[in-house]
């Protein structure tokens, strides 16, 4: 394909690459998918990053022989998600685990209005569309290996609604019964399907230029950092979580301690949602 090229050919030959289960994870760039890949490599696991362009902490991961492929693809397009899958399989022969990390956020300060069909269509293809093509491809794979799991990076906006983010919420909300629903059918082959609800991260995402926080920020007149410590306060922690204990959560569950736990979702946000 012409929007793929497994980076740096014979990446998942890289000496010393351990001969365990395979765990496929998109968004794996930088921010949560990046600290989910390092985790997962170290805990043994061989990995097919996806991601958009190849950065400088999947290229220390590779340098070191980990057991890493990395595989540049937008996972916008329909036929993205699938390719990523297939070169999964064609490098180690199956799938055992599917992260499915990949999501992005436009914040809304002009309010709903300020946003058309288009934007509507972009925030469902890369926080809904990515992850249901990505584990059509991988659910027959999945099912093979006996004891397959589908990991989803939701969000705590699936449940916490914020007009804010209005069409990100409606995604992720879709996702996060999605995840449910499907879990329902493929229990009994041995597929454990469950979700993660991050509040505020600290990545890009929040905190780069772009993010929520200098977007808000600029809208309001108001120092971006300001509105990330905003945000920090609302959570009894007073922080925001961080990349590594998302990952560390997502590895759980795709772990064998967590094989009859399915269709659940895992809110990790500090304490921030107050509703049981």
């Amino acid at each position: 394909m012409s929007d793929r090229t497994s980076a740096a050919a014979g990446a998942s030959g890289a000496p010393g690459a351990p001969a365990g289960r395979t765990a496929v994870v998109t968004g794996a760039g930088r921010g949560i998918g990046l600290a989910v890949v390092e985790a997962f490599l170290a805990d043994g696991f061989r990995v097919v990053a996806g991601t958009r362009e190849r950065t400088d902490g999947l290229e220390r991961l590779w340098k070191e022989g980990a057991g890493l492929t990395v595989v540049e693809v937008d996972l916008a397009r329909p036929e993205a998600p699938a390719a990523l899958v297939a070169e999964a399989v064609a490098v180690h022969g199956g799938v055992d685990v599917l992260v499915n990390n990949v999501g992005a956020v436009r914040p809304r300060p002009d309010g709903f209005l300020s946003v058309p069909d288009e934007e509507w269509e972009w925030t469902f293809t890369i926080n809904f569309m990515a992850a249901v093509r990505a584990t059509r491809a991988a659910l027959p794979h999945l099912i093979a290996s006996g004891a397959g799991r589908v990991v989803t990076v939701s969000s705590v906006n699936a449940r916490l609604p914020d007009p804010l983010v209005i069409d990100y919420c409606a995604a992720k909300a879709a996702l996060t019964n999605f995840c449910k629903a499907l879990s329902k059918e493929v229990a009994p082959h041995g597929v454990r399907v469950n979700t993660v609800g991050p509040g505020p991260v600290e990545t890009a995402l929040w905190r780069g230029d772009g993010g929520v926080a200098d977007t808000v920020g600029r809208a309001r007149g108001v120092d971006p950092a300001e509105v990330a410590r905003g945000a920090a306060a609302q959570a009894p922690t007073g922080r925001f979580t961080r990349p590594s204990e998302v990952a560390a959560l997502v590895l759980h569950l795709a772990g064998p301690s967590a094989a009859n736990i399915t269709g659940a979702d895992f809110v990790i946000d500090g304490g921030l949602v107050d509703s049981l």
